[in-house]
């Protein structure tokens, strides 16, 4: 891994880890502006709790050392819930605004998962 990759990789990593940290409380605490976002796409109230609890869960699956499945199951965790947030807006009809955090991410977890160093990848069956 030369050290542009590791670089990369720490910096997508990290911000992906604020990015869903953050929203993760915002939705654990279930803020209101929160709720009425998630309500205005058609969602229950209570998916924030679900959505926050994954989060936490999966940024502690993609910092630990190890575990290279799990890490697996957090990124594509985190691909489906933004591409699904993406998707959400796109049909409920907002605009670029509401559109930016959950693309950010998405663009993250592709980084992070892409320029993930090989101890943290599932090896290869032959």
């Amino acid at each position: 891994m030369t050290k542009r990759t590791k670089i990369i990789y720490w910096i997508a990593t990290a911000w992906l880890s604020l990015g869903m940290l953050s929203t993760g409380i915002v939705q654990l605490i279930k803020l209101k502006e929160e709720v009425e976002n998630i309500t205005q796409l058609g969602y229950p109230a209570y998916i924030l709790t679900l959505l926050g609890i994954w989060k936490f869960l999966g940024v502690i699956a993609i910092l630990i050392p190890r575990f290279p499945l799990l890490k697996e199951w957090a990124y594509a965790g985190f691909f489906f819930a933004m591409s699904g947030a993406i998707f959400s807006h796109l049909v409920a009809g907002n605009g670029a605004k509401e559109l930016f955090g959950p693309t950010l991410l998405l663009v993250l977890t592709i980084l992070s998962w892409y320029f993930r160093p090989a101890t943290r990848k599932i090896d290869a069956i032959a």
